[in-house]
């Protein structure tokens, strides 16, 4: 019984970043390609004829109609509000007060965090998204169900403990001192484990003291290896509150920065309304930005800059950001993407909408060395997109010029039914459809 696996079909694979060079010359398509898969790696990529004229005894699968990926990448998530997504619009605060408090209560039962860790990697899996950066709640088991449910399925997975010690309702508030010492046994306890990286969590700035977030500062500068994750400018009320708070802060980010927060591990969700400094800042230090353009709707947010930010070779990523963002899908959230793009006069090609969502996404949570590229040595991490998954979908493909055209209209149209199949660590999760 050979341990290799050869999938052949059409295959996705970059040379470049298409947000800062021609996407023609950093993304390619190969209709007739292959993907050799051994002891959970990616170990060739290539012309299909010369991938099974070099590999006999590999079992292979035949996609047609279909694209072969890197598995997508979700670089910002809340994966508690599993249950609460698309729940009727607030603004930030309201919604935070009205659906995502009373929800986070509920995940002080280890029981409930299980049942809806499970749930949101079986529903994201099913998406085709293979790794994804979530916050917790403050309890610690929070923490480790999310872990340890993403082991049980060979997935990556980046989480943190989130960290609140003000305005926050009674039970969801912990101290700087339990927010230091709960995340560094996290951290001892996970960290680099299996595919498992802990990142820093603190929600954001008004939730949590200076001392706390001090305390935070502390805890990366012990553990450099470590992301960090938090919210930065997402709505105009937040930044207005955060002055009231902060009232020694340069700006927004000045409140990370002051406390050691600021860096080229950090993860820095939304960020729509950023100061020049800001932005120099973040491009000073390569910190990351993550866009999360069905929240930024559903919620009014605003519009990202993703092209404007993309010029200054700042890391940017893509994400759903589960249960303020209004789906689960990493197609939905590419579409989303191009359609603030649109709104922006910037509209993003197909090739730059997935590599965000993919290769995009894996740099920003340093993980471009494991993840979100077809390339010998990479974790086999791979989903499987059908080009006609809907009659919709199949008729603009059958009209389609190319396979862009065809890759565009999945985009746009498809979700959980374009998913073909997904493979985690070289083992197959999904089934054909």
């Amino acid at each position: 019984m050979t341990n290799q696996r050869l999938l052949l079909g059409a295959t996705l694979t970059y040379s470049g970043n298409p947000m800062q060079t021609a996407w023609e010359d950093a993304v390619q398509i190969d209709t007739n390609g292959g993907v050799l898969i051994e002891n959970g790696h990616i170990a060739a990529v290539g012309d299909a004829e010369t991938l099974r004229a070099a590999h006999p005894q590999a079992e292979v699968t035949s996609y047609t109609d279909a694209l072969i990926c890197p598995g997508f990448v979700d670089a910002h998530v809340h994966y508690p509000q599993t249950a609460i997504i698309a729940s009727w619009g607030k603004r930030l605060i309201d919604w935070l007060n009205s659906y995502t408090f009373p929800e986070e209560m509920r995940l002080s039962d280890p029981a409930y965090a299980e049942e809806i860790a499970s749930r949101y990697l079986d529903l994201t899996l099913a998406h085709g998204t293979t790794t994804a950066a979530s916050y917790c709640t403050i309890h610690p088991h929070s923490a480790d169900a999310l872990f340890q449910a993403a082991a049980d399925r060979g997935q990556r997975i980046v989480a943190g403990k989130t960290c609140m010690d003000r305005n926050a309702p009674d039970g969801l508030r912990d101290t700087a001192q339990s927010a230091y010492d709960d995340s560094k046994a996290l951290i001892a306890r996970w960290h680099g484990k299996g595919r498992a990286s802990y990142a820093i969590t603190p929600r954001f700035s008004p939730t949590s003291t200076p001392e706390q977030l001090s305390a935070l500062g502390a805890l990366w500068a012990e553990h450099p290896g470590c992301l960090m994750q938090t919210h930065l400018s997402e709505q105009t009320d937040e930044i207005a509150w955060v002055r009231e708070l902060y009232p020694e802060a340069r700006d927004y980010l000045d409140t990370y920065e002051a406390h050691g927060l600021l860096g080229e591990r950090g993860l820095y969700g939304h960020a729509i309304h950023l100061e020049p400094r800001e932005i120099d800042r973040l491009a000073e230090v390569g910190g990351a930005l993550v866009h999360c353009p069905t929240s930024n709707t559903f919620i009014g947010s605003g519009l990202f800059d993703m092209t404007g930010l993309a010029q200054r070779d700042i890391p940017l990523a893509l994400a759903t950001d589960t249960g303020g963002g209004s789906s689960f899908s990493m197609l939905r959230t590419m579409a989303a993407a191009y359609e603030v793009g649109q709104l922006r006069g910037t509209p993003l090609h197909a090739a730059q909408l997935i590599w965000l969502g993919t290769a995009g996404s894996a740099r920003a949570l340093h993980l471009q060395d494991q993840v979100g590229r077809l390339a010998a040595g990479m974790e086999a991490d791979i989903t499987v997109l059908s080009l006609d998954s809907t009659p919709a979908i199949a008729q603009r493909h059958d009209a389609a010029k190319d396979i862009w055209e065809s890759l565009f209209a999945t985009i746009m149209m498809g979700d959980d039914r374009a998913v073909k199949d997904v493979w985690v660590a070289g083992k197959r999760v999904g089934q054909t459809q």
